[in-house]
């Protein structure tokens, strides 16, 4: 079976190649790799420690993200290329129509409806609110901690393809042609080759989004519903063995750091505001601010005022200790 996206020429000013990580297309991917047994040598190790750590609320999200057939595509809105916070806010104002719909189609292709998927598709505001704490608890617990590797991946990924051909025409056509063995480039149409897509798939002046995920295995993916902004997600090349190293292991910056002051740097280097900062490591805003002042004064982070809230990002020689954080 094949998916054919077809391109005009309105669409190549309009397509562009994602400069990092999505979160919420990697909670999602990471859920569907976390319920088989794919990758062993890269993801194994990050399983059995994720599993540990779900509690009952993550659990639940395993049956919105079933690792073969259908996955809702309001999990992953376009919006998230803007943060994991920007993202949820998107997933929580899902139209009521889109949230029936996606689920609808979920319990046909899993042939039957998920625990709370009911009160869910009703747009039942306690629901939707635990959703978005469900989210937010797991990317806490399965990818923020190891967000500097995804990044590092995806930036070995882009720096490879960007620098691979000038000019536009010659750009695209590289870029295109060499994404994935997955996909065939015969200008002006894109052919997605796999038993999870079919028909046609005109972009209509829109562009596509080619963005890069580190836990997307094997085959490229993408949304289901046409008439969202249109986005192929593909694998990036894995650049180690046992990549996902536990934080909270005798080394790298936990050990330099402590385990802390190590994820709020990681979870710094997208920019973050001190309440999120605070939801990553799972401790109070009071606490986080506490250990943002040390690694301030470290010169490892500069803080902003942006609106009414304090907005974080690395220092160059942060980012410096971030990137060499696993050879400590």
């Amino acid at each position: 079976m094949a998916l054919r996206i077809h391109f005009t020429s309105a669409d190549f000013p309009q397509t562009r190649l994602a400069q990092a990580p999505d979160p919420l297309w990697e909670v999602l991917l990471s859920l569907h790799m976390l319920q088989t047994h794919d990758g062993p040598l890269v993801f194994d190790q990050w399983r059995r420690r994720t599993r540990a750590r779900l509690d009952g609320s993550m659990r639940q999200l395993l049956a919105l993200a079933p690792p073969r057939g259908y996955s809702p595509d309001f999990l992953t809105p376009a919006a998230a290329t803007g943060g994991l916070e920007a993202g949820i806010d998107a997933v929580l104002s899902t139209p009521g129509t889109r949230l029936r719909d996606d689920l609808v189609q979920l319990a046909v292709s899993q042939r039957r409806m998920p625990p709370g998927a009911r009160l869910l598709a009703e747009g039942d505001p306690r629901a939707l609110r635990d959703l978005g704490e469900a989210i937010r608890a797991y990317h806490r617990v399965a990818l923020a901690p190891y967000w500097s590797r995804l990044r590092s991946d995806i930036g070995a990924d882009l720096a490879a393809r960007t620098r691979a051909a000038t000019g536009s025409d010659a750009f695209f056509d590289h870029l295109l042609r060499t994404l994935h063995p997955g996909l065939h480039w015969e200008r002006p149409v894109l052919t997605m080759l796999g038993p999870h897509v079919n028909g046609d798939l005109h972009l209509g002046g829109r562009g596509l989004l080619l963005l890069p995920s580190y836990f997307c295995w094997r085959k490229p993916t993408m949304l289901r519903n046409q008439d969202l902004p249109p986005v192929v997600v593909y694998p990036v090349e894995h650049t180690t063995g046992r990549l996902l190293q536990d934080p909270a292991g005798q080394g790298g910056l936990a050990a330099l750091l402590g385990r802390t002051r190590a994820v709020l740097l990681e979870t710094i280097a997208d920019g973050s505001t001190t309440t999120e900062l605070a939801r990553s490591a799972d401790i109070a805003a009071a606490t986080a601010s506490h250990h943002l002042t040390v690694l301030r004064e470290a010169g490892l982070v500069v803080t902003r005022r942006v609106g009414g809230a304090a907005h974080h990002t690395l220092t160059p020689l942060g980012a410096e200790l971030l990137g060499s954080g696993s050879a400590l």
